[in-house]
């Protein structure tokens, strides 16, 4: 990871903007979690980072557990028993990520229902309405 994490074509993270640290892992792997800081927490500044601003923009507008108020993305891997294969995912879930944001999405363009559409709805609530008076009284009843 010296050159950094390509995200497209023009855009590449610096290696100096993400820092990655070994923490020890939870969870089961016997004596090994004890004894070996094998998962990684990963974290990015989006603020502070060489991200084009329309990515930094996005970025802060997601509502995602793993971005703080602040403009931190902080992703911990623990998933491998290995340190590196814990960097690379980490690295990947960061890069999926921002690439997430750079896809520009279509605009929605709103559509009208259908004439037959409407007439369906309408037939369907009145079979209904049918059979809702039908479940009342024999005397009740007045169509």
């Amino acid at each position: 990871m010296e050159e950094g994490l390509r995200i497209s074509a023009r855009v590449t993270i610096p290696a100096r903007e993400i820092e990655i640290s070994a923490i020890r892992a939870q969870g089961a792997g016997g004596q090994n979690v004890n004894k070996v800081s094998n998962a990684v927490h990963l974290r990015f500044d989006i603020l502070a980072s060489s991200l084009p601003e329309v990515y930094k923009q996005r970025l802060m507008e997601l509502h995602d557990h793993r971005i703080s108020a602040g403009g931190t993305v902080v992703i911990k891997s623990q998933q491998y028993r290995s340190l590196e294969r814990n960097r690379e995912e980490a690295l990947e879930r960061l890069g999926a990520l921002i690439r997430g944001v750079a896809v520009t999405r279509k605009k929605r363009l709103p559509t009208r229902a259908t004439t037959a559409s409407r007439q369906r709805r309408l037939d369907g609530k009145k079979l209904r309405g049918r059979t809702k008076l039908l479940r009342g009284r024999a005397g009740a009843r007045e169509e």
